[in-house]
């Protein structure tokens, strides 16, 4: 655990000014302050992360709807039959790397190459290949594949429950491959995920990078700090409003500021302070400094749904927080609360033609439904079929001026015309109602839980896919980069028309890879590191747009 080194609230300037302490945001901050000629601010809305529950792994579903979790929600989907979404998203040091389950997941070489196709230069598989490696310290050891003097520790679940090994014997009993290494040369097969833990405890970007950046004297650190605006002269950023402990402060940047703060909350700065769509902005009485009528379009997200199967045999999650389960974890770091709760994956294609696959099979030893909101009354276990190439593109807005107000997020799910995203999902049902009435789950299969029955025909599925599926969490795409007139930033992450500003989250992200987004989110971080580093003006030639 950390106590932060506050940055004081009065107005002073810095070289690099970081908006959001999470994936990337961390990453960067450790980054700029290995220099300690560089001034470095890091600016965090939530909490430091002392909370006991967000360093035990399987405990994060305890922390949503916490003062820990943004706790946004989409609005309702019709393709969800008028449901609404809600998405967590973490609110302390380390952000959603703090709450997540942990698995560490890149997905395929395409995915990257798709995002220099797209008019991206630098950021294809062989450029993005050595920031994963950089940031990684593998407990497999390094190859071509993976880093191990890295610091982030990725490392294999220290106690893996009986039920995903059956969960794994029985997708290849079906047919699918074993894939030792989904971080590897392909991302085809069943298998284990590895996670960003160590010795039995989450390891966050909290502490894998910013923890050994906070002896330097040169980062400072402010939490409790909800920022509003970032303001800009003569269309160049030179500080960011927030809000702390009920006042209005600034701290102003001599060189950059890095917006870090998540596909939402980088979105919603840019909106309240003047760059969107000029009309949007407007209609809310927001003065537009730059008409960028990309923020907040492109918005894509992964999106899954509970098959749940009873256990006859009493060795599910359940037990987790038995006292023998809290000796065991409390002596020595192993037991059930080490499991990442999503213990196994398979990853398939639905049409033989594809270049990748675009189902992932997520499995947890547990009753796992409405993100572990509703706690299990009996041993089970769940597959989540999770739609990893969709198709469906939805958007954000502001939904008034308050910066204190969320946002209004419409991701669209299932939408797409061709009804591309709910075929993968029904196919997605299907392979984990196989995979449940395999003769490796036969010693543990008990009976249907969700849905209640072995579902038959499409149009049976349809419905319960429309019924119980939800977004997976994982938003992108909002502030893309790219050259064209829906960019927001350039493939230097700098915002389209404001000097001085960049953005470095998932927001820039083009196309949503095939796989959890925390990975690919650090990697964006160090790259924009780098990418600041070389590219940064000096103070001398920035000294005539710092004054207010």
């Amino acid at each position: 655990m950390m106590t932060p080194r506050h940055a004081t609230d009065e107005t002073i300037s810095y070289d690099f000014i970081i908006v959001g302490a999470g994936a990337a945001g961390c990453a960067i901050a450790n980054r700029l302050s290995a220099d300690p000629r560089h001034r470095v601010l890091l600016l965090e809305a939530g909490a430091p992360d002392n909370k006991t529950e967000i360093h035990i792994p399987a405990a994060f579903s305890k922390l949503f709807k916490t003062e820990y979790d943004w706790n946004y929600s989409a609005v309702p989907q019709s393709g969800l039959q008028g449901r609404e979404s809600y998405w967590a998203k973490g609110r302390t040091l380390g952000g959603s790397t703090s709450i997540n389950a942990m698995m560490y997941l890149r997905g395929v070489p395409a995915d990257y190459d798709r995002w220099e196709a797209l008019g991206n230069p630098g950021w294809g598989w062989r450029d993005m290949l050595p920031y994963f490696r950089r940031s990684e310290r593998n407990s497999r050891g390094g190859n071509e594949w993976h880093g191990d003097r890295g610091l982030l520790y990725v490392e294999d679940l220290r106690d893996r429950n009986p039920l995903s090994h059956a969960f794994v014997a029985a997708a290849q009993a079906v047919g699918l491959p074993y894939n030792p290494d989904f971080n590897g040369s392909q991302l085809d097969g069943v298998g284990w995920v590895q996670v960003t833990q160590h010795r039995g405890r989450r390891w966050s970007t909290a502490d894998a990078f910013l923890r050994p950046a906070m002896r330097r004297s040169n980062l400072q650190l402010l939490t409790g700090a909800q920022c509003t605006r970032v303001s800009i002269r003569d269309r160049r950023a030179v500080g960011i409003e927030y809000l702390r402990e009920g006042t209005r402060q600034t701290a102003i940047a001599t060189r950059e500021i890095i917006l870090s703060g998540g596909t939402v909350g980088s979105t919603q700065l840019l909106l309240l302070s003047g760059i969107g769509p000029a009309q949007h902005l407007q209609e809310l009485g927001i003065d537009a400094i730059v008409d960028l009528p990309g923020v907040g379009q492109n918005l894509q997200d992964h999106i899954a749904v509970a098959v749940v199967m009873g256990s006859t045999q009493p060795l599910s999650l359940l037990n987790a927080n038995s006292p023998r389960e809290l000796l065991k974890y409390s002596i020595l770091r192993r037991g059930m609360l080490t499991s990442s709760v999503l213990e196994a994956a398979a990853f398939l294609r639905t049409q033989p033609n594809l270049i990748a696959p675009d189902l992932e099979l997520q499995f947890a030893p547990v009753v796992f439904y409405e993100y572990g909101l509703v706690a299990p009354t009996e041993h089970g276990m769940t597959i989540g079929p999770t739609l990893i190439a969709p198709r469906s593109i939805g958007s954000m807005r502001l939904r008034s001026p308050d910066p204190l107000e969320h946002p209004v997020i419409d991701p669209q799910y299932l939408s797409d015309p061709e009804g591309h995203d709910l075929r993968v999902m029904v196919a997605g049902v299907r392979q984990a109602q196989e995979i449940f009435a395999a003769s490796p789950m036969a010693a543990y299969r008990g009976r249907p839980i969700l849905p209640d029955r072995t579902l038959q025909s499409d149009r049976e599925i349809e419905d319960y896919v429309r019924s119980a599926s939800d977004g997976w969490w994982h938003p992108v795409g909002t502030c893309r980069m790219g050259t064209d007139p829906l960019a927001v930033v350039d493939p230097m992450l700098r915002v389209h028309g404001v000097a001085g500003l960049r953005v470095a989250d998932a927001a820039v992200m083009p196309t949503i890879p095939r796989c959890h987004t925390m990975a690919p989110t650090i990697a964006i971080g160090e790259k924009a590191a780098d990418l600041v580093l070389r590219q940064s003006p000096s103070v001398e030639q920035l000294q005539e747009h710092v004054a207010f």
